[in-house]
């Protein structure tokens, strides 16, 4: 399966937020598996947005004939744009599908890995890290991605803000030291994602 990550900083919130739901147009699209996305909760005006496609083959060939008329609703709206595929290699918990209706929140972590490390940070993730979240009332599903240059996509969906924060600091801190994730993080960068129900697809 094939992951697709964008960030943006909107510019004309009523703009943006009309064009977005322009992409229910993707339902008809061979190989899509679905669509969210949703608000920053620390970062104001940025907005993030993951689709799910059966395989590159699927998603290339919807990017040369359809992408740019859906595109075309949201021109102007933002600046700043990041997009990064990712090619999904496991699931946290279990059961990862791209489903975003029964969560209210996305946790999603950007990492860049020394390339020494990268068999390293995979295991402790599937040792340490997976056992940890899927333990964790609230947390409903999760997958793992990895895209070229040692970077992976780690996403986690939540029921609710009050039960991700349950998952928070001093637990953390504690995962990391054991997992030494200090030594296989060349860059992180994540972010808490509030979804917004109108932009699934």
């Amino acid at each position: 399966m094939l992951v697709k990550w964008i960030r943006c900083t909107v510019v004309d919130r009523r703009g943006f937020e009309r064009g977005q739901r322009k992409w229910a147009g993707l339902l008809g699209e061979p190989g899509f598996r679905g669509q969210g996305g949703g608000w920053s909760r620390q970062r104001s005006g940025v907005v993030h947005t993951f689709a799910f496609w059966e395989s590159r083959a699927f998603y290339d060939s919807f990017m040369a004939r359809s992408h740019d008329r859906l595109a075309s609703a949201q021109s102007g709206t933002f600046k700043d744009a990041q997009v990064k595929l990712f090619e999904y290699r496991f699931d946290v918990k279990t059961g990862f599908e791209p489903r975003f209706t029964d969560a209210d929140l996305v946790r999603v972590a950007l990492c860049r890995i020394h390339e020494e490390r990268v068999e390293h940070f995979t295991l402790m993730q599937e040792k340490v890290w997976n056992p940890a979240m899927a333990g964790s009332p609230g947390m409903i599903r999760g997958m793992f991605a990895e895209a070229p240059e040692q970077e992976f996509l780690i996403m986690s969906m939540w029921r609710s803000a009050a039960e991700h924060g349950k998952y928070r600091t001093e637990r953390v801190e504690r995962l990391a030291l054991r997992a030494q994730t200090e030594a296989d993080v060349a860059a992180l960068s994540g972010d808490i994602v509030e979804l917004e129900p109108s932009w699934t697809v």
